[in-house]
């Protein structure tokens, strides 16, 4: 998150009836209906709003443009590619189209799938119905794009607060400005949050940074070299003795100091390695000692004769006696 502009590297795609309060650059962007977006929105690629949505900022698409009924465009709209535009479509400051420009409302994809697949399976096409669905959702795992941001539907991403009703994914080297309040967190490494989290459950990652409380209801794990710059408040707490808590930390079933398995290991053969070294320094300590003995007595004899210490006080106390 940038100050008015929310920047992905991947694509966006937008549920319906949200807002959000920024402006968005993506490579693929993706809104659905009655959608608010106050800033300008900029696309790598294509992109595609949905019928009612509202944009408070110029649209720019490298790609082609797809516009649902009554939606409304307060700036300019600039497409490099085809234009597909439904009826009664406002936008304030005209647009720019190098392609085809269609004006029509084409049928929902997902609906003309259903009836298409649905007319194969009337006809008694089960293997035509099976190839098709192969052709369209075999590849899927390997062109899914992991960077995309999906937002649910019904929230809403402002300048102080990103709310939203289902558990919040967030990815690894991600730098996000607002208070968190979701179902569930869990957060990448290498990410800063400026602001706090509210949520049933949290998980932090290594390395992360977040400029706030934590407030979960029921667990919080965070992860090694991570910096929570506030308090934590949870039902229990898990954290890695490595990070760093500002504030205080209010668990009312405890909280537990992990480390990993390799740290444990490395602990354990310090301990070892300390263990051997003081059974060693107690053994040099015996041996200096009775090498001192020696050399005492040694010096006893040389002075005295034969005779040690204890012989002489021995002998001096039978003369006393007699």
């Amino acid at each position: 998150m940038e100050e008015r502009t929310i920047v992905v590297d991947g694509g966006a795609l937008i549920g319906g009836y949200s807002v959000i309060e920024y402006g968005i650059i993506a490579r693929e962007i993706t809104t659905g209906e009655h959608v608010k977006i106050c800033g300008e929105v900029s696309a790598r690629s294509d992109i595609y709003i949905d019928r009612w949505s509202d944009i408070a900022g110029a649209v720019h698409a490298n790609g082609d443009a797809y516009l649902g009924e009554f939606v409304k465009i307060h700036g300019k709209l600039i497409i490099d590619g085809d234009l597909d535009i439904g009826d009664h479509v406002s936008i304030k400051d005209g647009f720019e189209a190098k392609g085809w420009i269609r004006i029509r409302n084409p049928i929902p994809v997902i609906i003309f799938l259903y009836l298409y697949l649905s007319e194969l399976l009337r006809l008694g096409r089960g293997e035509e119905v099976e190839k098709a669905l192969e052709e369209l959702f075999g590849d899927e795992p390997d062109e899914l794009d992991i960077e995309t941001m999906i937002v649910p539907a019904k929230s809403r991403i402002t300048l102080s607060a990103i709310e939203v009703a289902r558990p919040v994914h967030i990815g690894n080297n991600c730098r996000l400005q607002g208070n968190i309040r979701a179902e569930s967190l869990s957060m990448g490494s290498d990410t800063i949050l400026f602001g706090s989290i509210r949520a049933k459950d949290v998980a932090i990652q290594k390395n992360s940074v977040i400029h706030g409380n934590i407030d979960a209801r029921a667990h919080v794990r965070i992860g090694r070299g991570s910096h929570i710059l506030g308090d934590i408040h949870a039902r229990t707490i898990n954290i890695h003795r490595s990070v760093t808590v500002d504030g205080s930390m209010d668990a009312t079933r405890g909280i537990v100091i992990e480390e990993t398995a390799e740290e444990a290991e490395e602990l354990k053969d310090k301990a070892e390695e300390s263990k051997a070294g003081m059974k060693k320094s107690r053994k040099k300590k015996r041996v200096r000692l009775s090498r001192r003995r020696e050399q005492f007595s040694r010096l006893q004899k040389k002075r005295f004769g034969h005779r040690t210490v204890h012989e002489r006080y021995i002998r001096r106390r039978g003369k006393r006696h007699d």
